[in-house]
Order: structure tokens, then C-alpha cells, then sequence
């Protein structure tokens, strides 16, 4: 019984005789409290230290115990306080109709103080299993929480460590990857509540293309560096070369998925992206030639992130744009190499692109180590 020592009932009768009765014979096992009204009760019930269970007489004047019950039952911090009716009335619909509030037992007057006693230790070793439960599984919750957030970590770590793999092998310099990934980021957002997009851009997708943004051009890294860094225009026999990038970097994500004999959801808009981003709207994209609505909505935004990212940036073979220009650029693409209703959010959001570019750009610093990586390539291929 020391479990239940520590613990206090709380007795609501309106009848002194009633509360002084049960009071003695519940004071040996139990801590006490009194109350001979039902807003007395509900005060109680709910300053702290809160009751352990409580005995609730049903016939009271003014707010009768129904009415008290059903109070403590709305409020969430009396909500889980057990409730056992102690009343006069013997109907089967008394009872019914305290069971219906939420009480967990229903003793008829005069009690049998073993009866009494027994219920009331009943009802206590049962709260306190809940409450174990409830504390067990908010335990198991956070663990399930942490272990998903460390997941997603992993995640995100393995993609930006392939995307910058990537990158070490490209033409292109330092916070390129941020840049697409944050343009990417705005024009989803602008178009999630665009009829035509709203059912693909849910919240949760939009993290995973965001996420997957970096990967758009991993495929690079199987292109020889002899193309990959050429300083100038790319003949047409390098060119096809180059655009093997989509295949290859689409076929590395599916290899490793077979490999674990499983698809990763995570993955699936890395793959659209790796493959598709240099498709165009009007089909003269590649690989496959796609157009329209047959290039998935991921490929569309990484396509003008990339391009608008391409042009503002300064390259050993070309100056940098400027926004104004680049803006021009892919206004006019609209319907060419763009789907209308991207460059409409790009227009929307053109402020915010700019604010990225200025925010993330290039140091002189990362494009003299830009030249000389592409110079000292130029001199092992020679």
C-alpha cells in the first residue's frame, strides 16, 4: 500500500455527514481533499497538486455531478483524473449517462467499504498503468523522432557530399549548388497553390526536389575532364559527350536503388532531375526529346534555376551576366525552353533571385582557383 499512500482522493459531496463518513475510511490509505460543491470541486481538481482520482456525488444543488464531470473531462489538465460516481439512483440510465461522460465507475449509495476501497485501488493501479504507457510511449516517440532526424541528416549529408564531388569536376564554382538549390526553393513555394502544380508541389515534395537539387548534375563527374573543363565552345562530337551527363548521373541513382533492392522515395526527384533538367519545353532538350507536360514538374524548376544560374555567373570562357539580362533571357524563353508558368513565378520571385545571386556570389578568389583548375587540366589532357 505505500504506492497508494502517496497518493489523494478527492471527495465532492454536499453532505457533511457524507464527507465525513467516507473521509474516515479512505484517510488510512489515502490523502483527503473535500469539496461540497461542484465549483469548489473544479477548483481543486485543478490547482496543483492535482487529485489521483476522484468520488463525485451526482445529486448536488446548483451544479449537479454530470455537469461536473462533464467540466473536468473538456478542461485537459483535469481531463485524465479518474471519475467514480457515488449516487443515491439505482437506473441502468444514471448510469448510462455517467459512463457517457467519461466516469470510469458508478457506485450506488450506501457503499460497502470494501467495495469502496477496492474500486478505488483498482481505478488507481489502472491510471497509473496508463500514465507508464503514455510516459513509455512519449519516450518511444522521441526515439522515433531523433532516429528519423538523424536519417535525414545521412540523407541530405550523401547528397551534398555527391553533389560537391560533382562539383569538384565541373567549370562551375563555390556556392553554385546553393544558388540553384535556394531559386529552386522560391519557385516551388510560388507555384504550390498554382492549379496546375499544387497536387505534385505538397509541402513534403517540395523538401525532397529542394533536397535533391544539388544532384542535378552528378552525372559530370563520368564526362572526361578534356570536355568537361574545355575553356571554349564544345564541337558537336564533345557536345553529345557533355549531354551523356543526364544519363549517366540518372543511371548511378537507379544502380545504387537495385543494389539495396529497394526504391528510397527520397530519391525519386534526384533521378528526374539528373536526367531531365536539360530537357526543354518545346522538345528540343535532351535526352529523350521531352516536351511539355512529359518533363516532371522537379526537371522544369531545376531548368531555369540552372540556366538563370549559368548566366550570372562569371566562367573562364564567358563574363558573367547581369540580372537585368539574364532576366531577359528567360522571359523570352517562356514556352521555348521553359514552361510558361515557371517563368511566371521566375518574374514573381525575380527580386528574390537577385537577392540569392548578391547574397551567394562568387569571390574574385574562387574564380582565379577556377582558372588555374581548368588551366592544369588543359595541361595533363594536352
Amino acid at each position: 500500500m505505500e504506492q497508494t499512500l502517496r497518493q489523494s482522493v478527492l471527495v465532492v459531496d454536499d453532505t457533511p455527514e457524507n464527507l465525513a463518513l467516507i473521509s474516515r475510511l479512505l484517510k488510512q490509505h489515502y490523502q483527503i481533499k473535500v469539496a461540497t460543491n461542484g465549483e469548489k470541486a473544479l477548483v481543486i481538481a485543478s490547482s496543483d497538486p492535482q487529485p489521483d482520482l476522484i468520488l463525485l456525488d451526482v445529486l448536488m444543488p446548483g451544479m449537479d455531478g454530470y455537469e461536473v464531470c462533464r467540466r473536468l473531462k473538456l478542461d485537459a489538465r483535469t481531463a485524465e483524473i479518474p471519475v467514480v460516481f457515488l449516487t443515491a439512483r439505482s437506473d441502468t440510465s444514471a448510469e448510462a449517462q455517467g459512463f457517457e461522460l467519461g466516469a470510469v465507475d458508478f457506485l450506488s449509495k450506501p457503499v460497502s467499504p470494501p467495495i469502496l476501497l477496492a474500486r478505488i485501488e483498482t481505478h488507481l493501479v489502472l491510471k497509473n498503468a496508463r500514465q507508464v504507457l503514455k510516459d513509455r510511449n512519449a519516450t518511444l516517440e522521441e526515439e522515433v523522432r531523433r532516429r528519423v532526424h538523424e536519417i535525414q541528416v545521412v540523407q541530405d549529408v550523401t547528397i551534398m557530399a555527391l553533389a560537391s564531388l560533382a562539383e569538384t569536376r565541373d567549370n562551375e564554382t563555390g556556392h553554385h549548388l546553393v544558388r540553384t538549390q535556394l531559386y529552386v526553393q522560391a519557385l516551388a513555394d510560388h507555384l504550390q497553390g498554382h492549379a496546375r502544380f499544387s497536387a505534385e508541389l505538397t509541402p513534403s515534395n517540395i523538401e525532397l526536389i529542394v533536397k535533391s537539387a544539388p544532384l542535378h548534375d552528378i552525372g559530370k563527374v563520368g564526362v572526361p575532364d578534356r570536355i568537361l573543363l574545355k575553356p571554349g565552345r564544345l564541337t558537336p562530337e564533345e557536345f553529345e559527350v557533355m549531354k551523356t551527363h543526364t544519363t549517366l548521373g540518372y543511371r548511378a541513382l537507379v544502380e545504387g536503388e537495385s543494389r539495396m533492392q529497394q526504391q528510397a522515395p527520397f530519391l525519386r526527384f534526384a533521378k528526374e532531375i539528373a536526367l531531365s533538367h536539360q530537357e526543354k519545353w518545346d522538345g528540343s532538350g535532351y535526352p529523350n526529346g521531352l516536351a511539355g507536360e512529359a518533363i516532371p514538374i522537379s526537371a522544369r524548376l531545376m531548368a531555369l534555376a540552372d540556366v538563370y544560374d549559368a548566366l550570372i555567373s562569371r566562367r573562364v570562357y564567358k563574363p558573367a551576366m547581369s540580372h537585368e539580362q539574364a532576366y531577359g533571357l528567360i522571359v523570352a524563353g517562356s514556352g521555348i525552353h521553359f514552361d510558361p508558368d515557371i517563368v511566371a513565378a521566375f518574374i514573381a520571385e525575380a527580386d528574390n533571385f537577385n537577392q540569392i545571386a548578391q547574397r551567394f556570389s562568387d569571390t574574385e578568389a574562387q574564380h582565379e582557383e577556377e582558372q588555374a583548375r581548368v588551366l592544369r587540366a588543359m595541361g595533363e589532357n594536352a
